[in-house]
């Protein structure tokens, strides 16, 4: 059985990514101080339904808890993601 694709951090284009074959998904964000902002998620339609961007927000969400960054959720799937997993609401940015 095949290895699961790692995630990659790409720190020069702010976006986490994961590839498979041709397709890359990604989840872009950007920093300003100690907040992020997600402002996209994007899964290619070939890899739909592989639970792909769960993955990406982990991802985001792991490095925000590492680095001490507060979240701001513009995309409406880290939106929703937000509501499913209250560990990760913590790190959300409150009004």
């Amino acid at each position: 059985m095949p290895s699961e694709p790692e995630i990659h951090h790409n720190t020069a284009s702010t976006r986490f990514e994961l590839s498979i074959k041709t397709a890359t998904a990604h989840l872009d964000y950007h920093l300003e101080g100690l907040l992020m902002t997600i402002h996209h998620t994007f899964v290619p339609v070939e890899l739909r339904g592989r639970n792909i961007a769960a993955k990406l927000a982990q991802a985001a969400f792991q490095y925000a808890r590492t680095e001490g960054l507060q979240i701001v959720p513009q995309c409406s799937y880290i939106a929703s993601y937000t509501k499913r997993f209250p560990k990760e609401e913590a790190l959300v940015l409150k009004d």
